[in-house]
């Protein structure tokens, strides 16, 4: 009989740790971007800007508590989601329907995204630390050091600040990622011309990528204002008016650099998920 290989539940930490690591200078960028106050700088210019003042090193600011946040935030949604998937079509050769990836996506998003938000605070104040004044910047050693001085001098609720909005945005991206990823990858197969290959995978994460994109910049630049915050938002709604006052557009700044961070790194996440399921996967029957 022919086998197929599954996931272990650890893979999705795995592949997102990977992908960090090759796209965290755009996403340390997005960060700087959505914490202006006004647009004075684009993408390359802000580029310019951190390596002139800090070194080209400093496009590696935070990277601990990037790791340490794919470690909690995707390990977790990944192990949800693809456990109960891999589950319910067990012994089923048909993938399942579409609505029900979205809800398996969604659960798995919510959970990742409040397991997920004490490193996700660290990573987004260390990528922005350097843009603060010498005598206000945190200067966290590596992202537990900031996670346990943020829980030692402003408490743990702090610690979980922006846990909404972090796990809204979870669901967001977890639909877009994984549920568009897997129903992508089922369409593109079904075409008949390609087959499950390196190719499929590019393609199928390429759409996914970009789904998750548009579904989840406007949250997720509230979440960062929220995290980065030092008192000046007395909650989320106000966050909001605070940031609508910018216009339309201003849920949506930093959308290029957004875009060119979670596209590759969501191509890259799964490109690295099928090589380790395919190599370290478990073997079962079909």
């Amino acid at each position: 009989m022919p086998e197929k290989r599954i996931s272990r539940w650890y893979f999705g930490g795995l592949a997102s740790s990977g992908a960090a690591c090759c796209t965290h200078p755009l996403d340390l960028l997005k960060v700087h971007l959505q914490t202006q106050q006004e647009v004075k700088m684009r993408m390359t210019g802000m580029a310019l800007n951190v390596i002139r003042n800090d070194g080209i090193l400093a496009l590696y600011n935070g990277l601990s508590a990037s790791l340490c946040r794919q470690m909690t935030y995707s390990l977790t949604r990944f192990a949800i989601y693809e456990t109960a998937r891999d589950r319910l079509n067990s012994g089923n050769n048909q993938p399942l329907p579409f609505y029900q990836k979205v809800l398996l996506g969604a659960f798995g998003g919510f959970a990742g995204g409040f397991v997920g938000t004490p490193a996700d605070m660290v990573n987004v104040r260390m990528q922005n630390d350097m843009k603060l004044p010498a005598n206000l910047r945190r200067n966290y050693k590596h992202a537990l050091d900031g996670i346990y001085r943020v829980f030692q001098e402003e408490g743990l609720r702090k610690l979980f600040s922006g846990a909404t909005m972090a796990s809204s945005r979870g669901v967001l991206v977890t639909i877009g990622q994984l549920a568009c990823y897997d129903q992508a990858k089922q369409l593109v197969l079904s075409t008949g011309f390609m087959s499950d290959n390196i190719l499929t995978h590019f393609l199928s994460s390429f759409i996914a990528g970009g789904c998750a994109t548009f579904l989840c910049q406007p949250l997720d630049v509230l979440k960062t204002r929220l995290m980065n915050s030092k008192g000046e938002y007395r909650g989320v709604w106000h966050c909001v008016s605070e940031t609508a006052r910018l216009g339309p557009l201003g849920f949506y700044k930093g959308c290029v650099p957004a875009g060119i961070r979670l596209v590759p790194q969501t191509v890259l996440t799964f490109m690295f998920l099928e090589q380790l399921r395919t190599h370290f996967g478990i073997a079962v029957l079909t």
